[in-house]
């Protein structure tokens, strides 16, 4: 596909917040520095692991504008602008395509939810008030909300409408998205990356590449390169981190590891809350033998 957003991995970046709350633009500018610095492919702001979900509209577009100014097109930086309202996931998607987007991360509606035949009209919708490319984003286990394959097939023939984020865990799913249309296929699951690479997949859009860009680079740049038995053994080396980063609720462990490594990500906003000392001490565990706790 010749407009394909980025190939390798892509880091589903946290939002690092001060003691009070708000967001540390220090911070956060160090972060994406430090993920183009270790090779990242791609930057995905203001998704689930980025708390969207408790930015106010004010705070969204501002983390976008100044994530968007600091990659200064180093690599391509796609914006979360889904929602559930279609309207309002309109209005998103225009202002991140002001600011200078690569492309639009468009979650499927959650709470209210919709049909396949609702899910159809509300991607293309927003697809077609932008000019820049659509990733559609199939979460349910977050949204209550699964894209079926006939949707899929279907939503393919928009011309803004270029790739997929595929969380489901459904390989079969992932199968007929390479087999039946062009679209690009990005694994939204960490340990399941090879999987779908396998199935003709372009890459991986991640959570646990915050706390370890370039060894998930490497994962998968070699699979895409041929490499195939050395990116396994770079997965086994890191399925247990790729593991913790849910052992609680996504962003919580994910924060918790950049805090450990020495950045200042602080604590999610609630209902998000801090991990147990215990599980705190577990996800330590796992990252002392990889050399990342004390890395920063």
């Amino acid at each position: 596909m010749s407009n394909t957003i980025f190939t390798g991995c892509a880091t589903a970046i946290a939002t690092p917040m001060n003691a009070d709350g708000s967001i540390n633009y220090e911070e956060f500018g160090k972060l994406i520095d430090y993920q183009i610095e270790n090779s990242i492919d791609g930057i995905v702001i203001c998704g689930t692991t980025g708390e969207s979900a408790t930015m106010t509209d004010e705070e969204h577009i501002e983390v976008l504008r100044f994530g968007i100014e600091r990659v200064n097109h180093r690599v391509p930086v796609i914006a979360g602008a889904g929602s559930n309202d279609t309207a309002y996931a309109v209005e998103l998607s225009k202002e991140a395509e002001k600011l200078g987007a690569d492309a639009l991360l468009q979650v499927t509606p959650y709470y209210n939810k919709t049909s396949q035949r609702g899910l159809v009209k509300h991607f293309a919708t927003i697809a077609d008030a932008v000019n820049i490319p659509n990733i559609l984003y199939n979460v349910p286990s977050r949204t209550g909300v699964n894209i079926a394959s006939e949707t899929y097939i279907e939503l393919s023939k928009h011309p803004n409408i270029t790739a997929v984020k595929e969380a489901s865990g459904n390989m079969a799913t992932v199968m007929d998205i390479s087999a039946y249309t062009d679209l690009d296929i990005y694994s939204g699951n960490d340990n399941e990356a090879l999987c779908c690479l396998a199935l003709g997949g372009k890459g991986l859009i991640s959570v646990t590449s915050n706390v370890a860009p370039k060894e998930k680079h490497d994962e998968i740049k070699l699979y895409l390169e041929g490499e195939r038995e050395k990116a396994l053994e770079i997965q086994k080396k890191l399925l247990a981190l790729d593991k913790a980063m849910f052992m609680d609720v996504n962003p919580i462990p994910v924060k918790e590891a950049l805090n450990i490594m020495g950045f200042k990500a602080g604590e999610c906003r609630l209902p998000l809350c801090s991990m147990t000392d215990e599980m705190k001490a577990k996800l330590r565990a796992v990252m002392e033998p990889l050399g990342l706790v004390g890395r920063i």
